[in-house]
């Protein structure tokens, strides 16, 4: 057995916390102590994410602080950011190998022969647009706490003007849905009872083997027994068939709790962001959700700055937002991505504007969550206890609210609670169980 101990640090979406968590466990299986970020490592794996240049730059920030933790450790890159600049990352003289998502399921082996000195490369990465398969890591159960994450999806067949990410995880490729159902009953006769399906644009699923769509995969695992609650990861709205509106809003198993990224609430820049719907088209989606499933919480994204946002686009834009019943707002401030079709327009929007628009949109993301927590409010609400902080049990609901109460019963469970309290911060909720 080894005596050797590994570390992560986890970036960007749940896609890389599912393979951070695969990750964990292989190494941990072949003899490795699993330790923390901040610990003494002799191994550090930083799963990068390059959404935007801010990514970037946490991305390098956290692989130096690794080295400067244990000179002698072995610091590793990979990820998104691995994956588009493989080049930049190599340069950096913290960093020991760079492992792009094309190779991120063989790390440990990587890492293993590096430590061996089988092989003296650097870089390991392949074009990503060459894998026709959905090659992704056996089912993990290495969790903490409850709701475990499930890869069934990656890449993107989009193309957004803005958007680096189809060139970070590739075209879509999906897993079969035998395979999927056969992971999820795994889970769940491990215990585990609500399920998060996850991709890079989950709402593509099946776009490669049509085997099964979204709709169709969801009918198979609604059917499985002692599955409590599916939640869904990011769709596009132009991607929600009459079939799977319909599903989504009439199925208790599934949460309601939908993220539908937006981008912008202004048709031409839509257009400009080549986006596939239009802000009527949006609206409309979101709207059906929400009255078939009144206690929805819809998530969306939404890009300040965007190269031909004027501030009357913005200003406009700001109007619909406010009047769209959003419980979260996930805010960006555009930044250029080299190699995508944005960066030919230029960066239009001086960066003091942008800053602006992203602290006016970010205050009203506050203040609708708020408002959306606050209809909650005296309501007996079942949740699934997921954590403990602090000698208080934390549950959520199925439209991911999040709520502290003292109960003695155990983790994964299901209570019902009286929500008593909200605070300004999103999990700053507390209740009384009932």
């Amino acid at each position: 057995m080894k005596n050797l101990k590994v570390a992560f640090a986890t970036l960007g979406c749940r896609m890389n916390q599912f393979e951070t968590s695969a990750l964990e466990e292989k190494f941990v299986n072949n003899g490795y102590t699993l330790t923390n970020f901040e610990d003494i490592a002799d191994v550090y794996v930083v799963n990068t994410c390059t959404v935007t240049n801010d990514a970037d730059r946490t991305s390098r920030k956290v692989l130096r602080q690794a080295k400067r933790r244990n000179p002698n450790a072995i610091v590793v890159a990979t990820g998104c950011y691995a994956q588009v600049s493989p080049e930049k990352l190599a340069q950096i003289e913290e960093i020991d190998l760079v492992i792009g998502n094309s190779h991120k399921t063989a790390v440990y082996e990587i890492v293993e022969n590096f430590i061996n000195e089988k092989r003296n490369e650097k870089v390991f990465i392949d074009n990503i647009f060459r894998q026709n398969h959905f090659e992704t890591f056996q089912i993990s159960t290495f969790f903490e706490g409850a709701r475990p994450i499930l890869k069934v999806q990656e890449g993107c067949n989009s193309f957004c003007s803005f958007c680096i990410i189809p060139f970070a995880r590739g075209k879509v490729r999906s897993a079969k849905p035998k395979e999927i159902i056969n992971q999820v009953k795994i889970l769940v006769d491990k215990g585990y009872k609500e399920i998060v399906l996850t991709g890079t644009q989950l709402s593509q699923y099946g776009y490669d083997h049509k085997e099964a769509n979204l709709y169709e995969l969801l009918k198979h695992l609604i059917k499985i027994d002692g599955l409590y609650r599916i939640r869904l990861s990011s769709m596009n709205v132009s991607e929600i068939d009459e079939n799977l509106l319909d599903l989504i809003t009439s199925e208790e198993k599934i949460a309601p709790h939908f993220h539908l990224s937006l981008q912008s609430a202004n048709d031409k820049v839509l257009k400009d962001m080549k986006r596939d719907y239009t802000l009527s088209e949006y609206i409309n989606t979101v709207d059906k959700i929400v009255k078939r499933r009144p206690e929805t919480a819809i998530g969306t994204d939404v890009i300040t700055g965007f190269p031909t946002e004027s501030r009357q686009d913005f200003e406009e834009s700001l109007k619909i937002i406010e009047e769209l019943p959003f419980a979260y707002i996930h805010v960006f401030t555009y930044s250029e991505r080299e190699g995508t079709s944005a960066t030919k327009i230029g960066d239009l929007v001086n960066p003091k504007e942008k800053k602006e628009r992203t602290r006016i949109l970010r205050e009203i993301s506050q203040k609708k969550n708020i408002e959306f927590r606050k209809r909650f409010l005296d309501k007996i609400l079942e949740v699934l206890i997921f954590a403990e902080k602090n000698g208080k049990k934390v549950g959520l609901t199925g439209n991911y609210i999040h709520i502290k109460f003292d109960s003695d019963k155990q983790l994964n469970s299901i209570t019902n609670v009286k929500l008593e309290k909200i605070g300004e911060e999103r999990e700053d909720n507390f209740g009384k169980e009932i």
